[in-house]
């Protein structure tokens, strides 16, 4: 079967413009998804060379699809390896501030509930969530990284935004 330039994943142009491309949105659905904990920059770098070593098998158009699948399953490999709970960590600058220790506590409490709040969503929701607020991306976006409608996309966020509402109150 003979293939043109374009659909050749093994040529380094074609290959340096799926990584260009599709890097950093693979990276921060893996952060999103697993955290940091599971180093998802290393992921990201391990799938792009399981891409290289089947790009005979990968045309260009199904790179991004065969990308996800392969890191995806390599942070839940990881997972199951290590039993592990996903958790969130949140580290606390060590400046010096002019705010009273009260404003503080009461900061600290609610990141403490916002953070419980988020944990306590579900996977599918949690993504979706933070892909739309941490990372800015529309709707249309996230349901095309996902593979599902739009609707779905909306109904996720706005349950994940009840949810968080309904936990952690208004500041």
């Amino acid at each position: 079967m003979s293939q043109n330039l374009k659909e050749n994943t093994c040529d380094e142009h074609v290959f340096d413009e799926l990584f260009r491309a599709h890097s950093k949105d693979l990276h921060n659905f893996l952060y999103y998804k697993f955290g940091a904990e599971y180093n998802p920059g290393d992921v990201v770098q391990d799938a792009f060379v399981k891409l290289w070593n089947n790009c005979q098998k990968v045309i260009p158009a199904k790179a991004r699809s065969f990308l996800f699948t392969v890191a995806n399953n390599q942070m839940l490999n990881e997972i199951a390896r290590h039993k592990t709970v996903l958790n969130y960590r949140n580290e606390k600058p060590s400046v010096q501030t002019s705010e009273s220790p009260q404003y503080i506590m009461e900061g600290n409490e609610y990141m403490e509930r916002l953070q419980k709040a988020i944990e306590s969503l579900t996977e599918e929701q949690r993504v979706t969530l933070l892909m739309n607020r941490i990372e800015g991306k529309k709707h249309q976006e996230i349901a095309d990284m996902l593979g599902i409608s739009r609707k779905a996309v909306e109904k996720r966020i706005y349950t994940a935004l009840n949810i968080l509402k309904e936990k952690v109150g208004k500041i």
